[in-house]
């Protein structure tokens, strides 16, 4: 048995065209590959589209990736991830198996405080699955997840989660793994990472969906299963320059953003550029980025991209008297609830408070938003 294991393709994703289409070519190629490797089947673990309602253009190019695959004989197993899935039900991943290109294998129903899930077979495999939702709000599903047996089959389980074990201690609402059910492999999709444990598999992304993800990841990758080995599908159309620079003078910023360029080769590259800082002097359109970006340009770059999330302006300390405001903050909270009764009045204190949680160094942005989003779900619910 051979087969492989995709996810987080994200297709239609970024908006600066260039790596609109390496991302799709990272698709081609992982398509390429399965079909050169002639696997007994694809799965695909989530966010094949990186929207629910992605462009036609990005829908024509994937129906044809797809083609091929059906043309070799190869069969799609695919589960909705948390950007493809739709509340409705209704998301473009129904048009591509009406059209006859993949199954999704999600199939369940309630059963005692129990999600029970119906198998998919292929030959000899009972292939499960349960898709990937907003703001996590699968995770507690999955923990109810019993499968119907299927005796002597090789079993394998889609899921697009968090499992707690991959996160490592960030304090993130996550699956145990420990109640998942007993599977032969579990092909995971969610989180962009690397991860290969007990035959519980994250195949990270196939290409990377953000800045700092290209930085770090300098590409993408899948998994192919070959008779009980398990091996690591590396991706990587162009290599990745990348420049951190620590500014606090706007005015110099430029000359010296040219002078980290002066000796490297940037031919064909994908150039990242992030600065990061206090400007004490100058504003930050100051920095001539235009200017950096034509020279890179014509030193032959592929693309070139800019992050100054980071950078700052000097602000003078000031000092401000205070009355007695210590509670303040619930002093107008009463005054509000007071003048707005409500239902939902006692929620504001709650909800202030959950707002209030800080992110955590080194922490992603979208672990750090799931986190903030299982505690504001935490609060709603006392509302009724």
């Amino acid at each position: 048995m051979k087969f492989a294991h995709l996810g987080d393709c994200h297709l239609g994703g970024w908006r600066q065209p260039e790596l609109k289409e390496l991302n799709f070519k990272s698709f081609q190629t992982a398509i390429h590959r399965c079909i050169k490797e002639k696997v007994d089947f694809v799965l695909i673990a989530g966010d094949l589209f990186d929207s629910a309602y992605p462009s036609i253009e990005t829908l024509k190019d994937t129906f044809q990736e797809f083609r091929k695959l059906k043309d070799s004989k190869i069969p799609v197993f695919l589960i909705a991830g948390s950007h493809d899935y739709s509340a409705s039900g209704k998301t473009f991943l129904e048009v591509l198996e009406k059209a006859g290109f993949c199954k999704n294998v999600y199939s369940g129903e309630e059963r005692n405080s129990s999600i029970v899930l119906e198998p998919t077979i292929h030959e000899n495999i009972a292939i499960y699955g349960y898709p990937g939702k907003k703001s996590g709000l699968e995770v507690d599903e999955v923990e109810r997840i019993k499968i119907l047996g299927a005796p002597g089959m090789f079993k394998i389980l889609m899921l697009h989660t968090t499992i707690r074990d991959a996160v490592r201690g960030i304090p993130v609402k996550s699956v145990d793994e420990r109640y998942l059910p007993q599977v032969d492999y579990v092909a995971l999709g969610h989180l962009h990472i690397d991860y290969n444990k007990n035959n519980i598999v994250y195949c990270g992304p196939l290409f990377p969906n953000s800045l700092s993800e290209l930085a770090e990841l300098k590409g993408g990758s899948f998994y192919i299963f070959d008779n009980g080995k398990i091996r690591k599908e590396i991706i990587r159309l162009k290599e990745v320059v990348y420049k951190h620079l620590e500014v606090s003078n706007a005015l110099t910023a430029t000359d010296n953003l040219i002078s980290l360029f002066e000796k490297e080769d940037v031919s064909d590259k994908i150039v990242i550029i992030r600065l990061s800082g206090i400007l004490e002097y100058g504003k930050l359109s100051d920095i001539d980025f235009r200017k950096v970006e034509t020279l890179l340009k014509k030193k032959g770059a592929f693309v070139v991209l800019k992050s100054t999330s980071k950078v700052h302006l000097f602000e003078p300390e000031t000092k401000i008297e205070l009355t007695d405001s210590l509670n303040m903050e619930s002093e107008i909270i009463s005054m509000f609830e007071e003048k707005n009764p409500g239902k939902f009045s006692s929620l504001i204190d709650p909800l202030l408070k959950s707002l209030q949680m800080e992110k955590l160094e080194e922490e992603k942005s979208s672990n750090f938003e799931e986190r903030l989003m299982s505690e504001i779900i935490k609060v709603i619910p006392n509302a009724s």
